[in-house]
């Protein structure tokens, strides 16, 4: 079932790409395996996915000491800086930066492990309480600045999560609003920031078509999710 799904969300993708003239080799597919087992994991990586996604930290180390580098992990959930020092040392990709004191936090755990952390800022773009993110644009910008002065940090890109809404419009300005901040960021010198880790299983046909290079896809690869079995 895994690896069908996988093959089906690769023909949207495809076909979604040839519409606009996009390359889809210009997207990472990353399977977001919260709350799915090592085993469905593998089932993926089987179906072509090398990317996984998970949201805790503390599960992402338990399946990083299963799985170890066999897969790239991103860390896309909220981090608290109390968990960092497991994301740093399982994770390629942390998604959701939001403050500096998270960066100098993740920065530190990075020196240890001498290692170069890749980052991306978490931006909120929509007006729902429930999201995470940066909210003022001038605080992305500085927050990116001091970023640009830790030695084990590279900032790479940014990230959002659409609204929850059967609105299209909505959902579309959320992206489209992440992609010309890329854009603004590129004049301004950071051309290190090439990523939109953008579009999830209900919307990522809109975030192709607004430049995402990174979608999210958990519901669509794995299935509905078990919640019992928290």
């Amino acid at each position: 079932m895994i690896t069908d799904n996988i093959k089906q969300v690769w023909e949207k993708v495809d076909k979604k790409c040839a519409g606009i003239r996009r390359n889809p080799k210009e997207i990472k597919l990353i399977a977001v395996s919260k709350n799915f087992s090592t085993e469905d994991i593998e089932a993926a990586f089987d179906g072509g996915i090398k990317d996984f996604g998970e949201n805790k930290a503390q599960e992402l180390i338990s399946k990083y000491e299963v799985l170890g580098n066999k897969v790239t992990w991103h860390f896309i959930g909220h981090l608290q800086k109390n968990k960092v020092k497991f994301a740093v040392r399982s994770a390629e990709y942390i998604h959701s930066v939001d403050s500096v004191s998270l960066a100098n936090e993740i920065n530190k755990r990075a020196e240890q492990l001498n290692k170069i952390q890749k980052i991306l800022l978490q931006v909120k773009t929509s007006e729902e309480e429930t999201k995470s993110g940066i909210e003022r644009e001038d605080d992305v910008f500085s927050i990116a600045e001091s970023c640009n002065e830790l030695k084990n940090i590279e900032l790479i890109g940014l990230m959002t999560i659409a609204p929850f809404t059967d609105n299209e419009e909505e959902i579309r300005k959320s992206f489209r609003y992440l992609r010309k901040l890329k854009d603004e960021f590129n004049l301004r010198g950071f051309k290190n920031i090439k990523e939109l880790s953008m579009g999830m299983t209900s919307d990522y046909e809109i975030a192709i078509e607004e430049g995402a290079t990174m979608l999210r896809i958990g519901t669509a690869i794995f299935g509905h999710r078990d919640y019992s079995k928290n």
